[in-house]
C-alpha cells in the first residue's frame, strides 16, 4: 500500500466582501492547478463556497477609518489572536493575503517573526494613496506583490520590491456585460424616458450605512420631486442585515417607488441609468459596465481630518484614478448633501451619452482579463518552492 499523500497547506487572508470575493475566485484557479492542496484562513462565503476552512468569518470585519477601526479593536484583537494559533496548530506553506493592509501586514509581519512560510499579497495596500512607509514593510515581510493596477507597477518597480502586474479581476467579473456600442437611447434627455431606474449603493461596511444611506434617500426623495418618472433600486451587501436599510428608510418619509435588492451587484448595474454609490471598488465595476456615476462618500470628523492629512491624490475615485480625470463625479463629506448629490444626478440623466463614453476609457487602461489565472500560477510557483515569476 502507498503511503497517503501529504496535502500541501496554503492559508488566505481577507477582511472585507469584495476581498472574500476574489479571494475565492483565486483559490478557484488554484485549485484547477493543483487539487491536492488544503485551504484554511479568515474570509466569508466566497471562501466558504470554495471549501476553505474557515477559523473566522469576515461578517464582523468591517472597519473603515479611524474611530470605526477603534471600534471594531475587539473583533481585530480576536482574529488576530485565531490566526496565530492556527498557524502554531497547522502550519501553511505558502500564506496569501488578500487585501485588508491594516490587519494583513500586520500578520505578515508576525509571520516572517516567528516562521519561514512564503508570503503572496494580492491586491496589495493602496500606497499610493497614504502611508507610502508601508511600502518598507511590504519589501521586508512580502515576498511577491500580484498587482491589480497599472499604475502600481513603477511604484513597485522603484521600491525594489518583487511584484507582477496581473491585471484587474473586474474584468474577469465583467467582461461579458460591458456595452459594447452606447445604446441610442442614451442620447435622449431624462424627460425624453418612459422610465429610469437610479440605484443607490450605500456600501458594505456598517459605518458606510450609517454615514451614506440616510443622505441618499433624502436625495432621491429631491430627484423624485423632480421627475416623478424615476424608481430607485436599493443594494443590500451580503454583510448588512436588511432590517438595518429597512430602519432608515422608516425614518425618512419616500415618496419614491424603491427595492431593496440582494442579489448580484451587477445586476444593479444592467438596469440602473444612473448610480449613486460608496466610494469603492464598486464604482470601478460600475465604469467596467459603463453606468455614469456619482461617487459619494462620508465619515466621521476625525477619520476626515486624519484623511485629509495623509491622503495625497487627486481623486478617491479608481476609475478617476486610472483615467486621471474626473470621469465619475464625487461629492465627499461636506458636498456630499441631498442637494448636491440630486443636482448632479438630475445633470447627469441629460446627459447620459457624453458620461458613458468617457468610461470606456477605463477598460482600455486596465488590459486584458485573467488576473485570478496569473495570480494562481504565481501562487504555485511559490507552493512549490521555486522563484516567482516577475
Amino acid at each position: 500500500m502507498n503511503p497517503p499523500v501529504k496535502l500541501s497547506h496554503i492559508m488566505v487572508l481577507t477582511g472585507e466582501p469584495s476581498g472574500d470575493l476574489h479571494a475565492g475566485h483565486l483559490v478557484k484557479e488554484i485549485k484547477k492547478l493543483n487539487d491536492r492542496i488544503y485551504f484554511s484562513g479568515i474570509g466569508g462565503p466566497h471562501l466558504e463556497n470554495q471549501n476553505v476552512d474557515l477559523f473566522y468569518n469576515i461578517s464582523k470585519l468591517s472597519a473603515m477609518g479611524l474611530t470605526e477601526v477603534l471600534m471594531q479593536f475587539g473583533q481585530i484583537k480576536k482574529a488576530f489572536d485565531l490566526f496565530k494559533k492556527k498557524l502554531r496548530a497547522n502550519t501553511p506553506d505558502l500564506i496569501i493575503l488578500v487585501d485588508y493592509p491594516g490587519f494583513n501586514l500586520k500578520a505578515a509581519q508576525f509571520v516572517k517573526d516567528n516562521y519561514t512560510i512564503k508570503i503572496l499579497y494580492y491586491i496589495t495596500p493602496k500606497v499610493w494613496a497614504w502611508k507610502k512607509s508601508r511600502l518598507k514593510k511590504i519589501k521586508k515581510y512580502i515576498d511577491h506583490a500580484a498587482l491589480i493596477l497599472p499604475f502600481e507597477e513603477k511604484i513597485y518597480k522603484k521600491a525594489e520590491i518583487q511584484s507582477t502586474y496581473v491585471g484587474n479581476p473586474l474584468l474577469d467579473e465583467y467582461s461579458e456585460n460591458m456595452p459594447k456600442t452606447l445604446l441610442s437611447s442614451d442620447h435622449l434627455s431624462s424627460n425624453d424616458k418612459d422610465s429610469i431606474i437610479i440605484g443607490l449603493l450605500p456600501g458594505s461596511r456598517k459605518a458606510e450605512i450609517k454615514n451614506l444611506l440616510d443622505v441618499m434617500i433624502k436625495a432621491a426623495n429631491l430627484i423624485y420631486q423632480r421627475n416623478k418618472k424615476i424608481n430607485f433600486i436599493i443594494s443590500k451587501a451580503s454583510s448588512i442585515k436588511r432590517e438595518v436599510l429597512e430602519t432608515q428608510f422608516k425614518k425618512n418619509r419616500t415618496d419614491f417607488i424603491f427595492q431593496i435588492t440582494e442579489g448580484p451587484v451587477k445586476d444593479i448595474f444592467l438596469k440602473s441609468d444612473l448610480l449613486i454609490a460608496a466610494s469603492g471598488t464598486v464604482t470601478l465595476e460600475a465604469s467596467l459596465c459603463c453606468v455614469p456615476t456619482i461617487i459619494v462618500y462620508k465619515m466621521s470628523a476625525v477619520s476626515y481630518w486624519m484623511a485629509k492629512l495623509f491622503i495625497k491624490v487627486k481623486y478617491v475615485g479608481l476609475a478617476n484614478l486610472i483615467v486621471n480625470a474626473e470621469v465619475m463625479p464625487e461629492l465627499l463629506q461636506n458636498d456630499a448633501t441631498p442637494e448636491k448629490i440630486s443636482k448632479k444626478a438630475l445633470y447627469m440623466l441629460d446627459n447620459l451619452f457624453y458620461f458613458k463614453n468617457q468610461l470606456q476609457m477605463v477598460r482600455k487602461l486596465l488590459g486584458k482579463k485573467g488576473a485570478s489565472k496569473r495570480a494562481a500560477n504565481i501562487a504555485i510557483y511559490m507552493l512549490n518552492r521555486s522563484k516567482p515569476l516577475y
